[in-house]
């Protein structure tokens, strides 16, 4: 994996942080009003290799002037997935930028075994795991036959199994865990027909989110990533992808983490 890291902070930049799209980039954006979707928006849209910029998200975005061409979808409700994808033409990279971890209501990921709760593994599993999973099924099939595509989803490092030192966060470790189950299949099927492709989990560090906000205590000095440099760390890993890479999950700096 050769991952070519063009850090360039300045917002008025116009090198491209994905040039490995040496033919141009048709993107789908799937989150797009979340932290980490909004900021990948706002840096595609000054890509000059991007040549068409789309958008998903339950609510609406800041359309930029009607840069991005937006769609209403919400990823645990399918049909306005198909709705949404019945309006697309050739996408050559799709990142989902979805995720749930805690309610509005008060719910906390699990300490421990005694406060596993059904509704809340439900939807964990709902988010983290069927939706991006109906996402692929909905979109996988723009992808290009021959030539550079890519489609990340983004994972957790809490999502490995081999990594789980601490235990608890149950139900978002397993819907991690079972999205990465996901994308390995996804690959396997998706290199037959589509052999220069690739399909990969994605985790994005800890970032200064509404998602992470009540978990950032112990993040170490310089770990605890803003949304836009999440953006370029993610664009940077993408941009580095090669077909032997499909079915991996690698964290922000490149590094593969174990499933």
């Amino acid at each position: 994996m050769d991952i070519r890291m063009t850090d360039c902070f300045n917002p008025t930049a116009r090198k491209s942080l994905i040039p490995s799209f040496t033919k141009g980039a048709r993107v789908l954006i799937v989150g797009a009003q979340g932290g980490i979707g909004d900021a990948l928006i706002e840096r595609l849209l000054r890509d000059p290799l991007v040549i068409e910029l789309n958008a998903w998200s339950r609510r609406p975005i800041n359309n930029r002037d009607g840069a991005v061409k937006h769609a209403s979808v919400d990823i645990t409700d399918e049909a306005s997935l198909a709705a949404a994808a019945s309006a697309l033409g050739s996408i050559d990279l799709v990142i989902v930028a979805t995720g749930f971890l805690h309610g509005t209501n008060g719910t906390k990921p699990e300490k421990s075994w005694r406060d596993l709760d059904a509704d809340q593994f439900t939807k964990n599993l709902l988010i983290n795991t069927i939706g991006p999973a109906l996402v692929a099924k909905h979109v996988l099939s723009f992808l290009p036959r021959r030539g550079r595509a890519v489609f990340a989803a983004l994972s957790a490092r809490v999502g490995s199994i081999e990594d789980n030192r601490l235990g608890g966060w149950y139900s978002y470790r397993a819907s991690k865990a079972a999205l990465n189950q996901v994308i390995k299949s996804l690959s396997i099927e998706l290199a037959r027909g589509r052999p220069d492709a690739v399909c990969v989990g994605l985790h994005p560090g800890t970032v200064d989110t509404n998602l992470s906000r009540p978990f950032q205590g112990n993040v170490a000095p310089g770990k605890l990533f803003t949304s836009d440099m999440a953006a370029i760390h993610l664009l940077g890993v993408i941009d580095g992808l090669e077909a032997p890479d499909t079915g991996g999950v690698f964290a922000w700096d490149g590094a593969r983490i174990p499933y």
